[in-house]
């Protein structure tokens, strides 16, 4: 068996949620037959470099890509690993670019014929002058995972208050038509996408607390929905994996407005090339569903590794 570094922790608002998904990765990977060694990435790139590339001895056959958030699954990291030619989990540079940067991913899906929600990306101030599209929308982050920064606006709602918790994430935020209806999400693993999961969530949508808080959202595998709109979720989410260019494992989220007839009310939202992989994690609970236990599937992506040239 290899020796396995897990990278995670880094410094982006997703922090805490990797250093879980690491630690679980860590013991999945132990029960696997790997040797493992963690390790919490700071802002400090030579010490990072000295990790995998020891002066003396060798370094970790396979880097298990745990991070979260800017840095850690948008290319950076991605590429130090190609640099350094050290085996990584996960998509690459350019995949892992094009799904974190929400508008980009979105071109990227209806160029494929995958429906997106309407939307578009405004500068975040202008938020102040008024509503951009008719209420409700959403307002997101263009770069930000897990739902952070993600405010649905409602008749009623404090747009400044909106724009002010929005500063944190940069200039340009996208805005998008609300979907009413179900929360579903498919996970994929290589050329196959496992199941839908409907997400009933007991607050107001499925916001990071939501994702990361036990008790708080019903996880329904496979999805209670009618067979047109499962089997367009799974094929949707398999083309979006390969149209991005993605590898091992990832995981689309989609809207299905059950108002509307037959696949209609579908769209996709994003897709995640560093799904969670918390004790509450939907990829993971997708792959036991289907019989694959977590030993098996850290195995697996520690296998499907990629190999930098």
């Amino acid at each position: 068996m290899s020796t396995v570094a897990v990278l995670m922790g880094g410094w982006s608002p997703e922090r805490e949620v990797s250093l879980v998904s690491g630690k679980a990765c860590a013991q999945g990977l132990r029960e696997g037959g790997h040797a493992v060694i963690e390790y919490d990435v700071k802002r400090d790139l030579k010490a990072l470099i000295d990790f995998l590339r020891p002066a003396a001895g060798r370094g970790p056959d396979v880097v298990f890509n745990a991070l979260h958030g800017k840095y850690g699954e948008d290319g950076c990291i991605q590429g130090v690993l190609e640099i350094l030619a050290v085996p990584y989990t996960h998509s690459g540079v350019l995949a892992s670019a094009l799904a974190m940067d929400k508008p980009m991913s979105r071109h990227v899906f209806t160029s494929v014929g995958i429906r997106v929600a309407d939307g578009k990306v405004v500068e975040r101030r202008s938020l102040a002058s008024g509503d951009p599209m008719p209420r409700p929308y959403v307002v997101k982050p263009i770069d930000q995972g897990s739902s952070v920064g993600v405010h649905i606006v409602r008749e009623g709602d404090n747009l400044a208050a909106v724009e002010a918790a929005e500063a944190a994430f940069g200039e340009r935020v996208l805005v998008e038509r609300f979907v009413p209806g179900r929360e579903l999400t498919v996970a994929v693993m290589g050329d196959k996408a496992i199941a839908v999961t409907e997400l009933r969530p007991r607050t107001r949508f499925y916001d990071y607390e939501a994702k990361y808080t036990d008790g708080i959202t019903e996880h329904l595998v496979p999805a209670p929905v009618p067979p047109e709109v499962y089997e367009q979720a799974r094929q949707w989410a398999l083309q979006a994996h390969q149209a991005l260019g993605c590898d091992g494992l990832s995981r689309a989220d989609l809207r299905w407005d059950d108002g509307q007839p037959g696949t209609s009310g579908l769209v996709m939202l994003e897709l995640n090339t560093q799904p969670g992989m918390t004790p509450l994690s939907l990829a993971p609970e997708q792959a036991k569903w289907a019989g694959i236990s977590w030993p098996e599937l850290m195995n697996w992506m520690v296998d499907h590794a990629r190999r930098p040239a």
